[in-house]
């Protein structure tokens, strides 16, 4: 960056792990909520708009719960406070796994990135609104997968991504201490 001197880093000073969370944070959480302002400023809440018949619609809902409806019944007063507490400690540990990362394992990095922004992303609903908007609706026929929305979706790629390194990793773990 032209600001910036020092080359031992990069851009800036930043560690190349940095500026990969830096940026995945920063797409994932402006369209995250760029998104949803827009669903809840152009749709009424329940409506729905058909975009692949029988497959997939636009359907603004508001998710008080967790993941697949998780927790919606339980008293406000428990819920928000507990789910705001258990996506602080989860978005805790994802930056100290992250820290543990060496710089050159982009894909758990970048994964980690993508789960962290999903995060932070609906946390920042759950803070302002006390619940979630989700607005992907995929379905077949009559059988609707719950309703989910772009940070939703981040997430599951990350942990998808996680999953496969994992899986097909040899030799030292990526994730042990330095």
């Amino acid at each position: 960056c032209p600001l910036c001197r020092s080359s031992e880093f990069g851009s800036c000073g930043l560690s190349r792990k940095t500026r990969i969370v830096a940026g995945c944070l920063g797409f994932i959480v402006i369209a995250d909520q760029l998104t949803k302002y827009i669903v809840d400023r152009t749709m009424p809440l329940h409506y729905s708009i058909r975009i692949i018949d029988g497959f997939f619609s636009l359907t603004y809902i508001r998710n008080t719960g967790a993941a697949f409806g998780i927790f919606s019944g339980s008293h406000e007063a428990f819920r928000l406070p507990f789910l705001i507490t258990v996506s602080l400690v989860a978005i805790g540990f994802i930056f100290m796994m992250l820290k543990r990362l060496r710089q050159t394992e982009t894909g758990l990095i970048t994964a980690l990135a993508f789960i962290l922004g999903g995060a932070i992303g609906n946390l920042i609903d759950r803070i302002i609104h006390g619940e979630v908007v989700d607005f992907l609706d995929v379905y077949w026929s009559d059988y609707h997968w719950p309703a989910f929305n772009l940070a939703d979706s981040f997430i599951t790629i990350g942990v998808g991504i996680t999953v496969y390194y994992l899986a097909t990793a040899k030799g030292d773990d990526p994730f042990a201490a330095k």
